[in-house]
């Protein structure tokens, strides 16, 4: 798939007409995008009931920050996989893929680990992602499901998770209370 397409990076933010209950009012990091391969990326405001150091120690390693750190859900496909999205310091001497200024991903034991040997680090593990077929996004965009809104790192770093949906809105200068959904058209 190729990189630096328009969606990716960029945030797909559900509108409130995408009734699947995977994608209601979801903030989709697209890492990967191509019109003719498909497209995917990491819900970046739903956690799970995974404790982190559960996870780390279900790979042999330790994880030593807060207790009660859990691991966030990235989406219904692929759930036995795990993702990593760093910062720029936490991304310092690991194999990632730089999507913008201040955000990377990895998908390495060797990521896992070096957060959870770090966690004063800014990073966000997740378990699964969010696929679609080729053409099946891009129907979805034209159907008023989706909002297309540049990636910020302060967003998946820094806003609360309740609080992503309408900081991502609100970005582009749009009050979520005002937007209609509706269908593009062609």
């Amino acid at each position: 798939m190729s990189e630096g397409s328009a969606l990716a990076p960029a945030f797909l933010v559900a509108l409130d007409s995408l009734v699947d209950p995977n994608f209601q009012r979801a903030v989709v990091l697209m890492l990967e995008h191509d019109p003719e391969q498909g497209a995917m990326g990491l819900i970046v405001n739903r956690t799970t009931d995974v404790p982190l150091a559960q996870l780390c120690k279900s790979q042999g390693m330790r994880w030593l920050g807060a207790a009660g750190t859990r691991v966030d859900w990235g989406g219904p496909v692929g759930q036995d996989g795990g993702w990593v999205l760093l910062d720029d310091a936490a991304a310092d001497g690991v194999e990632a893929i730089s999507l913008l200024p201040g955000l990377h991903w990895a998908r390495s034991r060797d990521a896992l680990k070096h957060f959870a040997e770090n966690p004063a680090l800014t990073a966000r593990v997740l378990l699964g992602y969010a696929g679609w077929a080729a053409g099946q996004l891009e129907a979805e965009i034209a159907a008023g499901a989706w909002l297309v809104v540049p990636a910020s790192a302060q967003i998946v770093f820094e806003a609360p998770l309740a609080a992503r949906w309408e900081q991502a809105i609100r970005s582009i200068g749009v009050d979520p209370a005002r937007l209609v959904s509706s269908q593009g058209v062609n």
